[in-house]
């Protein structure tokens, strides 16, 4: 595997980055079209065919050090969550940005761990088309349909943006939980009912955007194992995400949730250019 923006810029010893990429390719608890696995491989070979420059920053400028990838001791959930908060751990001990390429969308959560470990008050800024805020999915705790409420019980404040398929169980949620939980449907954001002061008063100053790349538009991205119609489209996302740099910074990222179709170039290239973006403007 490559390293992520390779063809640009020469991988950096972990110490000298300001950007740990990390592939885990977890896929556990998938419940409709499959293939997140494949999605880490599938952005950092699309991230070759990436500009150095993106809206005039350049964020490998100061070190992208692309981890090997996750290999936790056991294909269970938990051995994944926990070899993932290790690696998150690592990058955070190198003051580096942490980009963790998944898979499905329970990665978070152990990124989630790591910063709760290393004392980080953060908030979470969640892109998805699905709330994840279900007790458990098919059985399990530790599904990608659960995966924001156990970061919410983590103790973080959340934001949801352009979530649109969302269970009964899910919204009692969200409203018992309304001083720590905010969220902007996308339809609230299609009708122009997202204000421009979103982001919710005393949210913290340092924020992980998590990003499940069906919070996009099947239109723009349709290699994903869930797709839902009436997501965001490309300058909706960097519309929003100006707006919170301008209050707040970005100190870890994630992308999942890409099922590759083959011969499907441009999601791939999509995501991998997503995060590119999020990593420019976490040091902007």
């Amino acid at each position: 595997m490559n390293a992520f923006l390779e063809s640009e810029h020469p991988p950096a010893a972990p110490a000298a980055a300001a950007f740990h990429v990390i592939p885990a390719s977890m896929e556990t608890s998938v419940s409709y079209g499959g293939g997140a696995r494949l999605g880490p491989r599938a952005i950092i070979e699309a991230s070759q065919q990436l500009e150095a420059d993106i809206y005039g920053l350049r964020p490998g400028d100061l070190g992208i050090h692309t981890q090997k990838p996750v290999a936790p001791k056991s294909k269970s959930p938990a051995a994944w969550l926990d070899a993932i908060e290790t690696r998150v751990a690592e990058a955070l001990r190198h003051k580096a940005v942490p980009v963790l390429l998944g898979g499905e969308h329970t990665v978070t959560l152990g990124a989630a761990r790591a910063l709760r470990a290393a004392g980080r008050k953060v908030g979470f800024l969640h892109f998805d088309a699905h709330a994840d805020l279900r007790d458990t999915y098919e059985g399990s705790p530790l599904s990608h349909a659960c995966v924001m409420r156990r970061v919410h019980e983590l103790g973080f404040p959340i934001l949801q943006i352009a979530t649109r398929a969302v269970s009964a169980e899910e919204r009692d949620y969200r409203r018992a939980h309304r001083k720590t939980l905010t969220a902007y449907d996308a339809i609230d954001i299609a009708q122009g009912d997202m204000p421009p002061d979103f982001i919710p008063r005393g949210f913290p100053k340092e924020l992980y955007v998590t990003f499940d790349v069906d919070a996009l538009d099947p239109a723009a991205m349709p290699a994903t194992g869930t797709p839902v119609p009436g997501g965001l489209f490309w300058y909706d996302v960097v519309r929003i995400l100006r707006k919170v740099v301008a209050a707040r910074r970005i100190v870890g990222i994630d992308m999942v949730e890409l099922a590759p179709v083959k011969g499907l170039h441009h999601a791939d290239f999509t995501a991998a250019l997503l995060t590119q973006l999020l990593m420019a403007l976490a040091l902007h």
